[in-house]
């Protein structure tokens, strides 16, 4: 399948560069870079040198259409859509690293990111995430991968709301997450200097990740949820580790909601349910495609505590967004 990367010098582009380079259905036929239009991508980012030969071009999405077969798009929010409108026009699989088609409801959608800017095609996307939509992924041509953050906290969440173990009551995320997931353009803030030695809350209940997180939380739960989501940067370049705080059902016990884990995610090659009593651990994700999850109710407070871990460019991003690739195509 020929595909493009289109925004490709960003970090994620950068990422699913390599993950495309082994893919064995895959073959990278175009990638675009308005800044580096007209550069070698191994000569911009020497990492690539002699693995991608490609020149960084500007996007044409119409011309682009007659070569590819399917386009990652890795755009910032609200600038993705018209890329996505004018490759969906030629026919080609879209599946979309920002925020432009994860949303059901436009209103929630431009509270939060402003005028949709290809409202033709809203709602017409699936959320990106297999172990939750696969069934509607397969065939998918327009696929909306989700956010970094509520990856990492709705796959240890989602099954004790489907479940109904989890009383009504206002859901705490708390998630902690390296620079890189602010992109390659971030400001002061996420600058290493900034960051080094230093950890801190940012946009508390205010951050455009919560209103997804509730939106798919709904989703699940036979209750109106409310999400309270407060974000930390940490000092370290990738990686999201989360801890979502739920009200549980009386009775329930860190063991049997073990095992609603293990039930949940028997067949998800990519979410590992920890042993009983053992955390999720940056380190042991970073690079890879993985969710590690894990669970502990407790009895003084009755509260149970849903944790999960994920590197910010793979599971978090373009990892996903493959995976949702070969659901829809059938792939392994």
């Amino acid at each position: 399948m020929r595909v493009a990367v289109i925004g490709a010098s960003g970090y994620t582009g950068m990422e699913l560069l390599r993950i495309i380079g082994r893919h064995p259905h895959l073959e990278l036929a175009a990638v675009t870079s308005e800044q580096r239009a007209g550069q070698v991508v191994g000569e911009a980012f020497p990492a690539m040198r002699g693995v991608v030969d490609l020149e960084f071009e500007s996007l044409d999405a119409a011309a682009l259409a007659k070569r590819v077969d399917a386009a990652f798009v890795c755009l910032p929010h609200a600038t993705a859509a018209p890329a996505v409108e004018g490759l969906r026009a030629g026919g080609v699989t879209v599946v979309d690293i920002s925020a432009d088609f994860r949303f059901t409801d436009r209103d929630v959608y431009e509270a939060w990111y402003g005028p949709h800017k290809a409202p033709g095609l809203f709602g017409t996307g699936v959320y990106g995430m297999p172990e939750v939509h696969g069934a509607a992924l397969v065939g998918a041509q327009l696929i909306a991968a989700p956010g970094c953050y509520p990856t990492s906290a709705l796959l240890p969440m989602l099954p004790f709301l489907r479940a109904g173990v989890v009383q009504p009551g206002t859901i705490i995320v708390d998630a902690k997450s390296g620079a890189s997931g602010a992109g390659r353009a971030a400001g002061e803030a996420f600058q290493l200097t900034e960051l080094d030695g230093n950890s801190y809350a940012y946009k508390v209940a205010a951050h455009r990740h919560g209103p997804e997180i509730e939106q798919e939380a709904n989703a699940a739960a036979d209750w109106p949820v409310k999400v309270t989501f407060v974000p930390h940067l940490l000092p370290t370049i990738r990686g999201i580790i989360s801890a979502t705080y739920m009200q549980a059902a009386p009775g329930l016990t860190t063991e049997a909601a073990h095992d609603i884990l293990i039930e949940a995610y028997a067949d998800a090659p990519f979410v590992r349910v920890l042993p009983e009593g053992e955390t999720p651990k940056l380190a042991h994700v970073r690079g890879s495609n993985f969710c590690d999850v894990g669970v502990v109710v407790d009895d003084h407070a009755g509260t149970l505590v849903a944790l999960g871990a994920i590197d910010t460019l793979v599971k978090g991003a373009v990892g996903q967004g493959v995976q949702c690739l070969n659901v829809a195509q059938g792939w392994s």
